[in-house]
This record gives C-alpha cells, sequence and structure tokens, in this order.
C-alpha cells in the first residue's frame, strides 16, 4: 500500500487529528495497541488533547495482559482506565460459537463507547493491523459497525512494520508476543466452563515461567494440545516428566505436543 516512512507519515497525521477530538484507545497491552498509544501520546506531548489507553479487565484474558499495559501507559504517559466486564455474563458467548469473536467484540466495545462518551472522547480506536485481516477474524465486523477505528489496518502497517516502529519508539513489549482470549482454546460449540478455562490459565502461566514464550493450551476433550516455538522443542522434551506431572496435578488428563508448533488461529482450521 505504501512504503514503511509513507505508512508512518500516514499514521502520525491520523492520530494528530484523533487526539484534538479526544482518543481512547482499546489497550491490551501487546505491541499493536502498545504502538498506537505511543504513537498518539507523542502528537499529544506536541499539540494536546487526550489520550486514554483503556484496557478490559475480562474472564477471558489473563491478568499478565494486564501487567504488560500498566507498565507499556507509564512509560508512554497516557491515562490509563480498566473496563471490568465478564464476557460470560453474555448468553450468547457461553456457548463458543463460530462467530464468538463478533459477539464478544461487539459487547466490550459498546462499554468502551459508554467510557469515550463519558470522558467525551469523540474517536475510539484498536491495534487491528493489515495483516489480521488474513486470518478468521469476524470481530472486525462489530468493529465497524461500532465506528471503531483501526489506524494500523488503514495506513498499511504489517506485524512486521509494527515491530520496527515499535523498536524506534524502545516500546517494551516490542518482542513481546501475541495472546488471545481463553476461549480459543476450545473448539467452536463447546460451553466455556469457568473452571476449564482457569485450568487452562493456570497451565499455561506454569509453562510460561518454564520460559516458553509464544504457547497456548488447546483442550480437546481430555487431551491437552500444546502448541510451543518449535525452536522450544528441545527444552519441553527435557523437562517432558516434570511438565506432564504437574499438568496432570491441574486437572489434564492426557498431555500432547503439537508438532506443527505455535499458530494463532489453529483452531480454526
Amino acid at each position: 500500500m505504501y512504503d514503511y516512512m509513507d505508512k508512518k507519515e500516514k499514521l502520525e497525521e491520523l492520530l494528530r487529528e484523533s487526539v484534538k477530538k479526544g482518543l481512547c484507545i482499546a489497550f491490551s497491552g501487546g505491541v499493536d495497541s502498545s504502538l498506537l498509544l505511543a504513537a498518539a501520546c507523542k502528537e499529544q506531548r506536541k499539540s494536546g488533547g487526550t489520550v486514554f489507553g483503556v484496557m478490559f479487565d475480562t474472564f477471558l484474558h489473563t491478568k499478565r495482559d494486564e501487567e504488560a499495559a500498566r507498565k507499556v501507559s507509564m512509560e508512554c504517559g497516557a491515562d490509563f482506565a480498566v473496563l471490568s466486564i465478564n464476557e460470560l455474563d453474555n448468553p450468547v458467548i457461553l456457548n463458543n460459537p463460530k462467530d464468538r469473536c463478533y459477539q464478544c467484540k461487539k459487547y466490550l466495545f459498546a462499554r468502551l463507547k459508554e467510557f469515550a462518551g463519558e470522558h467525551q472522547c469523540g474517536v475510539i480506536m484498536d491495534g487491528t493491523n493489515a495483516d489480521d485481516g488474513k486470518a478468521y477474524r469476524p470481530g472486525m465486523r462489530a468493529l465497524s459497525e461500532l465506528g471503531i477505528l483501526s489506524p494500523l489496518k488503514e495506513t498499511g502497517f504489517t506485524k512486521e512494520d509494527i515491530r520496527r516502529l515499535a523498536g524506534e519508539y524502545r516500546i517494551s513489549s516490542a518482542e513481546r508476543p501475541s495472546d488471545s482470549c481463553l476461549a480459543t482454546r476450545l473448539p467452536y460449540g463447546e460451553h466455556l466452563d469457568k473452571a476449564v478455562l482457569a485450568r487452562i490459565a493456570r497451565g499455561e502461566e506454569y509453562l510460561s515461567r518454564l520460559g516458553f514464550t509464544a504457547l497456548r493450551i488447546r483442550l480437546h476433550g481430555p487431551v491437552a494440545r500444546i502448541e510451543i516455538l518449535p525452536e522450544q522443542f528441545s527444552l519441553f522434551l527435557n523437562l517432558r516428566e516434570d511438565i506432564t506431572e504437574r499438568l496432570k496435578e491441574f486437572g489434564f488428563t492426557y498431555i500432547t505436543l503439537d508438532v506443527e508448533g505455535f499458530r494463532s488461529g489453529s483452531m480454526d482450521i
């Protein structure tokens, strides 16, 4: 669409105008929304205006996200707010439908629109990027319906572009692996049981402490299918007995390593 410098200039221009109107950014602490927040705060320092980084505190996202988000918001100098919302209060989401992401985004961003109105912010943005359109992303339809802007996508920023600019800004989350909601660990149509989701979150936190970076525990009935980066397979095999013992203590029955390795959206296949 544009070369890197053109994309950067276009993004700065979009943010410059939005900050003047009051800007709310749906902020997870991941690299995409962190870059957006940092770039917006840079424009705010030049011309004034308002920038909020607003995080959703939800049942389907881990507390690791909040820790990272608070750190980045302090680095940027942004106003930071947390909206506590339980997606599972919405009965449509409970059975993990194929359009779960659409239903969830609509539920969460409707609340963000209320927050923006309460704080006199005329623009709401999220960190969707140009690469996100290549995968199954039903939530993007909800953003469009609610009038949420996705400037990284609009200006053609790919994941590679984002990490490059995040490095220039010295954002602490520049190399942080992407995360997704816990519902993506279960097949579509499976009831989202709180105890099961808590078990998955506990298992992933344990693996993360062992040094595994990008990872998922996908649950297929009694089988826990673990996705990690291929370059970390040897680490997993060296710790195989300890991992198996601990995950069984958490309540998993069968433990498997997916030899295809980590990949986003594997439940969409």
